[in-house]
């Protein structure tokens, strides 16, 4: 595959990148995408930071392949989690949920390449005037927290493209390389992919998540309690509580204290289908089993390059 600006400035064989997950992507997951060519993340978002220090310095043992991590800048250790990372000395870190403005230059100038992730134009402009070097524009398809403008993927990439002059990833809703084309065609340098990597032996999430995940049909996600911050969720008890609850036109408390704590952890760490929380993309009706991260890759740049080859034939 030929190099491109994602590649580059990544340094990595395939212009795909591993979504850093909550409850999913830790070093094993990174380390194995990275190894297959792709770039690898771990999710802090779901992680003390002792035990991220810790997953950093297995994935660095892991591979000698670049890896990067995903930091929500609403975190509540922020400051403790970005001087291990600087520490630790990683070199890319994706930022997300937060202002951009904050840590990029302390990051840069570290010598971090910085990739923020963002759900419209209007954040994508503002991640380039804070010097990131790219941007991740996720669409709406995509799982857990998604932008409150719910834009699609297919509608969002084209849009960014045309006013972005730095480097562009596109997720939401891509796990097959039919998918992948499809959003480089719409003018993204690469692709981040998350749903499809939690149906693989790496990523941490329970077991009776992964296989939720593989039964999951079209339709059996959507997106909810936008009044806190919108998430699409698989459809389980606890999704069927809150839609009860919007019966009664609840208070943004009441929402809070349906939701309570660790609601995520219970249901894709722990395996609680019933109570948990289960946030993943609706691309989910798309996959069908589990199985290793380098297998997935390999299936989709093989896919990628099979439907590249076709296009002619339209």
């Amino acid at each position: 595959m030929a190099t491109n600006r994602i590649t580059s400035l990544f340094n990595i064989k395939y212009p795909l990148i591993q979504a850093g997950m909550i409850w999913a992507s830790g070093w094993k997951l990174a380390s194995a995408v990275s190894n297959a060519g792709g770039l690898g993340i771990i999710g802090a978002g779901s992680m003390y930071p002792n035990v991220l220090r810790e997953h950093i310095q297995k994935c660095k043992k892991a591979t000698d392949k670049p890896f990067a991590v995903n930091v929500p800048m609403l975190y509540p250790n922020l400051e403790e989690i970005m001087e291990i990372i600087i520490e630790e000395g990683v070199e890319i870190v994706f930022t997300s949920a937060g202002n951009p403005k904050t840590w990029t230059p302390i990051l840069k100038e570290k010598g971090i390449t910085v990739v923020h992730v963002v759900s419209s134009v209007k954040f994508a402009l503002k991640s380039e005037a804070a010097g990131v070097d790219a941007v991740v524009a996720e669409g709406f398809e995509a799982g857990g927290h998604n932008g409150r403008e719910e834009t699609t993927t297919f509608t969002l990439i084209p849009m960014v493209k045309e006013k972005l002059q730095i480097p562009l990833i596109a997720a939401g809703g891509i796990a097959t390389g039919k998918g992948m084309l499809a959003a480089m065609i719409l003018g993204a340098d690469a692709v981040q992919i998350g749903s499809r990597f939690v149906a693989s032996p790496e990523a941490s999430s329970h077991q009776n998540f992964k296989q939720m995940v593989v039964d999951a049909e079209e339709g059996h996600t959507q997106l909810t309690l936008k009044e806190l911050a919108p998430v699409r969720l698989l459809k389980n008890k606890f999704f069927n509580d809150v839609t009860e609850l919007y019966t009664k036109n609840p208070s943004k408390d009441e929402l809070i204290e349906l939701l309570g704590r660790a609601r995520a952890k219970k249901g894709m760490f722990e395996g609680d289908l019933e109570e948990g929380e289960l946030e993943i993309g609706q691309i989910s009706g798309l996959i069908n089993e589990i199985k290793p991260a380098a297998e997935i890759v390999e299936e989709i740049i093989s896919d990628f390059q099979k439907a590249k080859e076709e296009l002619p034939t339209f």
